[in-house]
């Protein structure tokens, strides 16, 4: 039986314009979330849920590295709580800074995830290269378009979130 709850993301995501490539993605980006989040303590799990399901709700117009961005101001013209736009607005690498995020086109926003549900998502995006599982340095090997800084910060955030959480890279 499907899971309700991930049908109605799924139709938020179709009615932004997403292709099902796109909601295959963000599937397999959720089963891996929740997979780290049941290892994390004190953890927002719906959260967790919501913005995996959710992160690439950009995507719909874009797949362009501003999709980050468009889709975290796309859930907020839609009311959404901010707590969730911004994982969606920091989920690209292990986030961006200012600087970085004007350097590479985008608006000087702050995009650095620093709630661990914000980790959780960004990092299981990490590993997920369409609907297959990744390894980090495969994801970072793939991350050229990135400031070096960032990929950097995606290797820490790696071990971050493994660390915390038991898994191992």
């Amino acid at each position: 039986m499907p899971d309700s709850k991930r049908d109605q993301y799924a139709k938020l995501l179709r009615d932004a314009g997403c292709s099902a490539k796109v909601i295959t993605h963000v599937n397999a980006v959720t089963d891996a979330a929740l997979e780290y989040a049941k290892g994390y303590p004190a953890i927002h799990f719906s959260l967790v849920e919501q913005a995996a399901m959710l992160h690439d709700i950009g995507r719909g117009s874009t797949h362009a590295i501003d999709h980050a961005q468009r889709g975290a101001d796309l859930l907020r013209e839609k009311g959404f709580p901010e707590e969730l736009a911004r994982i969606v607005e920091c989920h690209t690498g292990a986030g961006l800074t200012a600087d970085e995020c004007t350097l590479l086109g985008l608006l000087p926003r702050d995009c650095i995830p620093e709630t661990a549900e914000a980790k959780i998502v960004t990092h299981a995006d990490n590993l997920i290269a369409g609907h297959t599982r990744v390894s980090i340095h495969d994801s970072i090997g793939s991350a050229i378009h990135l400031p070096h800084k960032a990929r950097k910060r995606m290797y820490r955030l790696a071990l971050e979130v493994e660390l915390l959480t038991g898994k191992r890279l």
